[in-house]
């Protein structure tokens, strides 16, 4: 079965159903689970669907904030290849903040195998270096279930109370007038992890720039280095401003 055969049918299953397992795909629609992940994957970078940690939900319409998979499904390649730069700026011995965003996360397939500690408000973060060499330092305080994170005032004293050597952050969008993000909480611990880091990376793939949305949190000097996909004039801006640019192919 062709792939756009293929996605007809998992439409039809979740208009009917709101939800499936990647098991029940599979059966229904007599292919592997590996190609039905890759289908689920591909449908929800094009918002068709919802992606869940073990199959996908229908596309609510009144739902505003994409889930936290479906914004993992986007653009893999780029943030892959800003995460292997990104893990060349981590030592063994290195006390990092990760935050919840969506290219932080690909980062921990590039250091599991580091002798590091992260500090993190990000569940699947957890979830993806619990086995390995890594110690985790799991940020407290209320969990959102759509960004699959800990955010609130209590998770904000949890990271006031340390201090790391780097930080690796994400935003919803950058330009020249500052850093953009979707919900005050999100902002709210940016600004704590950057405030209590000795240097802080923005992971930001081409995507990101020049885009202002909902809320400007901050200004561009609360970041130090940038690491991104991107080559256009906003750089230029950016490192008039003393943010280092650390440009990938």
């Amino acid at each position: 079965m062709i792939f756009q055969k293929r996605k007809q049918k998992i439409l039809q299953i979740l208009a009917q159903s709101g939800e499936a397992d990647i098991h029940q795909f599979a059966d229904e629609l007599q292919t592997s689970e590996i190609t039905i992940r890759r289908d689920l994957n591909r449908m929800a970078a094009d918002g068709m669907l919802y992606r869940t940690h073990g199959g996908a939900t229908r596309v609510d319409p009144l739902m505003g904030a994409k889930a936290f998979e479906n914004k993992a499904a986007v653009n893999v390649k780029a943030k892959d290849e800003i995460c292997r730069r990104a893990a060349n700026e981590i030592n063994d011995g290195d006390i990092i903040f990760m935050d919840c965003g969506s290219t932080v996360y690909r980062l921990c397939q590039f250091i599991k195998n580091k002798n590091i500690k992260v500090i993190t408000n990000s569940l699947p973060v957890v979830y993806e270096l619990i086995n390995s060499q890594v110690s985790i330092n799991l940020i407290g305080g209320e969990v959102d279930p759509a960004r699959q994170a800990v955010h609130g005032k209590i998770a904000e004293e949890h990271i006031n109370r340390y201090r790391a050597t780097k930080a690796f952050l994400g935003v919803d969008g950058i330009s020249a007038k500052g850093l953009f993000a979707q919900s005050e909480n999100e902002a709210s611990i940016t600004l704590a992890i950057a405030k209590n880091s000795r240097h802080t990376y923005l992971l930001c793939d081409a995507g990101k720039i020049g885009k202002e949305t909902y809320l400007k949190f901050a200004e561009i000097n609360v970041i130090n280095t940038i690491i991104t996909d991107y080559e256009g004039f906003e750089n230029v801006l950016f490192s008039q401003r003393g943010v280092e640019i650390l440009k990938v192919e």
